[in-house]
């Protein structure tokens, strides 16, 4: 008679049971890693409205609370902009302030799965120049 070998049911349990143990610690952190990008991304898109506003401004003499066509004409990469520019997880918002001096504020409000993470805030605050002394990053409800 032949020997037959292979696994037995409780190997198999026991490799099936390691890989779940693993899977859930693994999970977890990938969630993680993947709302950091989705942040990551909030705030690249918010750097880059500032740094639009600041050539607004030399063309215009003002800044503008439109963020898409017709304003800063920022756009793509999965943000669907206009007046603020929004996607998935975040909506982005310019909000103006008179002065003197004249300065923005550009926020991002989570939404979806990112809700835990709070608000991000940019703040421009010079005299119609936008500098790297002049913004502030905050995270929570902060007002600016």
């Amino acid at each position: 008679m032949k020997n037959i070998r292979g696994f037995t049911l409780i190997e198999l349990m026991v490799v099936v049971a390691v890989i779940g143990i693993l899977a859930g610690i693994a999970f977890p952190s990938y969630q993680q890693y993947v709302r950091k990008g989705y942040r990551s991304e909030a705030q690249q898109l918010m750097m880059q409205i500032g740094n639009k506003q600041a050539l607004y401004m030399l063309d215009a003499r003002e800044y503008t609370a439109t963020i898409g066509t017709g304003g800063l004409n920022i756009g793509g990469n999965g943000w669907t902009c206009a007046a603020t520019c929004t996607n998935t997880k975040y909506t982005v918002t310019v909000t103006l302030e008179a002065g003197p001096p004249p300065s923005f504020h550009v926020k991002a409000v989570p939404s979806g799965s990112q809700v835990d993470d709070g608000t991000i805030y940019l703040n421009a605050t010079t005299a119609g120049v936008y500098s790297e002394g002049a913004k502030t990053r905050t995270v929570g409800d902060n007002k600016w």
